[in-house]
């Protein structure tokens, strides 16, 4: 796989539509801002697919899910998918509650996302229809470990041959796969789990991603999951050295993506082929 992710990004400038949490909108916004491309965030039912029509590119984040805002995914999602556009869903907590379970399998029954980026408790929720979810963070239960690394990569890519989606699964190891291929992803570090976010910014910029690499979304998402966990890395190391906390980790994260190219990234990568 040849790293040209950063290439791709500053050369296309895709305009990414996010309808996500609002907990981390603004960072969101800043990731994407921080890899090269652009974002807006738009989630009224009377604008929200209009908008998607001027875009490269949308993704759906149920983590603040609610009544007004499920009809602007759904006819944002709709509308993208009739432009040719890249969708990407994050099911974020999907198996905590019944609404987002159900608002999750809609979406992917209804508008039929290219990329599912989950933890591995929410993507079993979709595929299974249950899970052992807590809140929004992945159940020790379902961890993917070197043990069972070999059957989950293998169920993500059936999975991703039922729906016709990229399966992301993400955790202290990353897993993207196609129905016929995959990769291992093992950038990153503990502290990521330690910010409110780190998430919902993997997920908006894997949506710039595969806007930018349109050829082979497969190779986006691991090209998108190698560089924020590097950069996570990178983030953590300035961190220790500056005897700071999770608030500066967060800022750190999004200068070293900002800072990030192909070069840096081939350095840093560790991802293998399945």
């Amino acid at each position: 796989m040849k790293l040209d992710l950063c290439e791709k990004l500053h050369q296309t400038t895709p305009l990414v539509h996010c309808i996500t949490n609002y907990v981390t909108v603004n960072d969101c916004a800043n990731i994407l801002l921080a890899s090269g491309v652009s974002p807006i965030m738009a989630d009224d039912i009377e604008e929200a697919a209009e908008i998607t029509g001027i875009c490269s590119g949308l993704v759906l984040n149920i983590g603040t899910l609610n009544q007004r805002t499920i009809p602007s995914m759904l006819a944002a999602g709709k509308q993208a998918k009739a432009l040719g556009h890249p969708v990407l869903l994050d099911p974020v907590g999907a198996g905590a509650s019944a609404l987002r379970t159900e608002t999750a399998i809609r979406i992917m029954d209804e508008v039929r996302p290219d990329v599912i980026r989950g933890n591995i408790s929410e993507i079993k929720t979709l595929a299974l229809g249950s899970s052992s979810t807590r809140g929004v963070d992945a159940a020790e239960a379902d961890a993917v470990t070197e043990d069972n690394l070999d059957q989950v990569v293998a169920w993500a890519r059936t999975l991703a041959e039922k729906t016709g989606a990229v399966i992301v699964i993400t955790g202290a190891i990353d897993i993207a796969a196609d129905a016929k291929n995959a990769y291992v992803i093992r950038n990153g570090c503990a502290m990521m789990g330690r910010i409110t976010g780190s998430g919902c910014m993997l997920s908006a910029f894997m949506g710039a991603a595969v806007c930018a690499k349109r050829d082979n979304m497969l190779e986006a998402a691991a090209q998108c999951l190698c560089a924020m966990g590097y950069a996570g890395e990178l983030a953590e190391a300035r961190r220790v050295q500056l005897d700071a906390g999770n608030s500066t980790f967060r800022d750190l994260l999004i200068d070293e993506i900002y800072k990030m190219d192909d070069r840096k990234l081939t350095e840093g990568a560790k991802y293998e082929a399945r």
